[in-house]
């Protein structure tokens, strides 16, 4: 494959930039195409977007994700950041997480809106059929709203880019200042709704992978809820609540998505942009993961270790999990026995979490004391600290031993429909309360996974209840897929409880240590670790390079904001 190669200045958005220069012994190799070549047929400008598109977030090949930095997954050691400087609250302007696969990297983020703008401005001017224009224009700019969105939910307010910079014939004009948190919003919101009316709604199998006109308005939608929640809408604007319900309501009405039956092969390669996909990364023979060895158990089997059980769920998060008759387990009338806790639970629960009794390849996990996987409630060893592992995306199938070699095949789904019945539902709830469309959203997500509907299960429910549903039912259904932090940011539940009491990341994290035999085990939860959440960590801090390299951020002081000297408050 040739590699394509550019001359102008690299965005960094903070730093000076150097133009290029060019000698007359410079001479562009053989395997090289010139920037002219690049935009003079739709095969070299293709190249161009799919290396836009080979730069988004990786997570299949991740070690670090989202769900460990929350009470949903416990950390494989401690160098991770969801130990090292979230849970501890080690966050500072000179070293702060980035999220998975550098989520929110401030430079190589911008690195890649500038790639975005780069192909806009060029396709825009060049020969290339109108019809093509129209359609991989509108793919870069939905990409670069993908990109745009997790720093802003990341950072609140940032520069939003449009133009293509460079030092050399603009100056010191490349230095662009934050926009406020309101701003950015606008600007991806507006350009998601743009971009959905030039999008198509489905493709063929040669493109999938492609945003469609669904995965705008899905993006558009969540951005939407994020804005309207607690975090960004302290006032309670109930049209923050009205927008995000229409635009998730719209994608209902599109006719594209649907839920699949098989909760578990949903994840899987079998079902690969199947009809629940509404935007996902594509992986393949070519581009396989090592998921299985990354996130798998540990043991399997007392003889070896063959893979880093990086998703250790918490029992914080096991206790979510319905029972089958539909009941939360704290509810009167559910059944659940703490002596027997891994009985009669809902579906997700056996397809989600490994547990002691699990089977799992062909044996049995074992997470007592002396069994295979037993707990470690210390780091001495990649085995659970919780006393769980994952089941959720990965294929029993698959031989963990061999995950080096990349042979994982399945998707990475940035969002499927789940999440845009279970986002209308949330808005319309707090619009209108549990209206019909309401519950009908919510059951349609329990039902798939056998559970009776929310009027079955407890009868009619209040504005309240059913905001209570809605989370657990989100928390339970979207684990594992890197919701849950974003999640307990906008409800803004991290630090504190409404009540006062302290937030679910001011808690200690909670495992199981099991002790006893076969037919008189006793079941105790244990405080695995302490964690910490301080008010200033709803925003991740501005990268101190970033501040220092561009002195039209460094002026920013005070406005809706409260920034000072450009950074967020309390760092």
């Amino acid at each position: 494959m040739n590699m394509i190669k550019t001359c102008g200045a690299v965005l960094l958005v903070t730093i000076s930039l150097a133009g290029c220069k060019k000698s007359y012994l410079d001479i562009a190799p053989k395997n090289f195409l010139s920037d002219d070549a690049v935009w003079a047929s739709t095969a070299n400008a293709d190249l161009f977007l799919n290396d836009i598109y080979n730069q988004l977030p990786d997570i299949n090949n991740e070690t670090e994700h989202l769900d460990q930095y929350t009470d949903n997954s416990d950390v494989g050691v401690l160098w991770m950041n969801g130990y090292a400087k979230v849970a501890t609250a080690q966050i500072t302007p000179s070293s702060l997480p980035t999220g998975p696969w550098d989520m929110w990297t401030w430079d190589k983020n911008y690195q890649k809106i500038r790639r975005c703008n780069l192909f806009i401005q060029k396709v825009a001017a060049s020969q290339l059929p109108g019809d093509y224009k129209t359609q991989r224009i509108a793919e870069a700019r939905f990409i670069r709203a993908l990109l745009y969105h997790w720093i802003w939910m990341a950072y609140g307010g940032v520069p939003v880019i449009k133009d293509v910079l460079d030092n050399v014939t603009q100056g010191d004009s490349i230095y662009r200042p934050r926009n406020t948190e309101r701003e950015t919003f606008a600007f991806i919101d507006n350009e998601l709704d743009t971009i959905s009316k030039m999008l198509p709604p489905s493709y063929g199998a040669a493109d999938f992978g492609r945003p469609t006109s669904g995965a705008a308005l899905t993006l558009k939608g969540w951005c939407e809820l994020y804005e309207a929640s607690p975090l960004r809408n302290p006032g309670q604007d109930p049209n923050l609540w009205k927008a995000a319900s229409a635009t998730n309501k719209q994608v209902m009405q599109l006719g594209v998505y649907d839920l699949v039956s098989d909760f578990t092969q949903l994840f899987l390669a079998g079902d690969n942009n199947s009809i629940e996909s509404v935007f996902a990364r594509q992986y393949g023979p070519n581009h396989g993961s090592t998921i299985i060895g990354k996130e798998g158990p540990t043991m399997n089997a007392a003889v070896a270790e063959v893979s880093w059980g990086n998703f250790q769920p918490t029992q914080e998060l096991v206790d979510e999990f319905s029972m089958s008759n539909g009941k939360a387990i704290a509810d009167p009338g559910s059944g659940y026995d703490p002596q027997h806790p891994y009985d009669n639970r809902e579906d997700r629960f056996y397809k989600t979490i490994l547990y002691d009794g699990a089977p799992w390849r062909g044996f049995t996990i074992s997470t007592r004391d002396g069994g295979n996987n037993s707990i470690d409630l210390g780091y001495a060893s990649d085995k659970t600290h919780t006393g769980y592992y994952a089941r959720k995306r990965l294929d029993s199938a698959m031989d963990p031993g061999s995950y080096f070699s990349g042979i994982c095949y399945q998707n990475y789904m940035y969002f499927r429909y789940a999440e845009v019945l279970l986002s209308f539902a949330e808005a319309e709830n707090e619009v209108n309360g549990p209206t019909a469309d309401v519950l009908a959203a919510v059951d349609k997500v329990r039902t798939r996974g056998n559970l009776p509907g929310i009027a079955a299960a407890y009868g009619a429910v209040n504005q309240s209840q059913m905001r209570d549903i809605i989370r657990r039912e989100r928390r339970v259904e979207l684990c594992f897929e890197d919701k849950r932090w974003w999640d307990v940011l906008r409800w803004k539940i991290a630090e504190k409880m409404p009540d006062g009491s302290p937030g679910v990341l001011n808690r200690p994290e909670i495992g199981m240590v099991i002790t006893g035999t076969t037919g008189n085990l006793t079941y105790t939860r244990t405080n695995v670790r302490n964690r910490i959440f301080l008010p200033k960590m709803f925003l991740m801090p501005i990268p101190q390079f970033a501040l220092d390299q561009n002195p039209a951020m460094q002026k920013q002081s005070g406005g809706t904001d409260g920034w000072t000297n450009g950074q967020n408050p309390g760092y």
